[in-house]
């Protein structure tokens, strides 16, 4: 199968240590057979950078939580 990859931004969702973090207009590498997301080292490390600064959200939205029993 060959796989077509296309530059383009993402939505990167991330739970760590009881919080869940959205991060908006992330660049990324996607499969468009797939839907595979891949992701630059230094893309990567300006996420978690983000996360462990605490740098102040653009927003804060409020989320559902379910349990699937």
């Amino acid at each position: 199968m060959k796989e077509t990859m296309i530059n383009t931004e993402v939505i990167y969702t991330l739970k760590h240590a009881d919080n869940f973090y959205i991060i908006e207009h992330v660049p990324a590498r996607v499969c468009k057979e797939t839907g595979e997301e891949f992701f630059a080292p230094e893309t990567v490390e300006h996420i978690q950078n983000l996360i462990r600064g605490k740098k102040e959200p653009v927003r804060v939205i409020e989320t559902p939580v379910y349990e699937y029993a």
